[in-house]
């Protein structure tokens, strides 16, 4: 009798035996609430040493990352502060610049306001004139028609 042997059917078969024996061990060796007290006791140690460093940083003088970061918060709130100034100087500055331009600006109406009133009364004249033209011109026509009537 000869038996066919199959290479890969005998390595699966054997994987899966192992496998299984060892989610066995390792489900009842590292339970869940162990896991969970340890992971606790890593968070208690690492505040412990948070706090701990945290004093002796104090104690010699140096600033913690907390101190850097409520420094780095206060410089970032005056910088939006000096800007805010900056912008509040250069519009001063040009308002400042402005009254000269507005007193220019208010004599050059007053020019061009005299240049109107005069042109105003160039124009009157220059109606009357025209007008006293008119009427000059149109009696001798007047007394020419009734001369050439008679």
């Amino acid at each position: 009798m000869t038996r066919d042997y199959n290479v890969y059917e005998m390595w699966k078969d054997f994987y899966f035996q192992t496998s299984n024996s060892i989610d066995d061990k390792v489900k009842e060796d590292f339970p869940s609430q162990g896991v969970g007290q340890v992971l606790e006791m890593n968070l208690l140690f690492k505040k412990m040493l948070d706090e701990m460093t945290e004093r002796y940083l104090e104690s010699v003088n140096i600033p913690t990352r907390n101190d850097l970061a409520s420094i780095s918060s206060l410089i970032v709130n005056v910088d939006a502060k000096v800007d805010e100034l900056e912008e509040l100087v250069e519009d001063l500055k040009t308002t400042q610049t402005n009254p000269s331009l507005q007193r220019d600006l208010a004599n050059v109406k007053k020019d061009v306001k005299g240049l109107d009133q005069k042109l105003n009364e160039i124009l009157t004249i220059l109606n009357n004139q025209n007008s006293q033209n008119k009427q000059n011109t149109e009696k001798p026509k007047a007394t020419t028609t009734t001369q050439a009537k008679n």
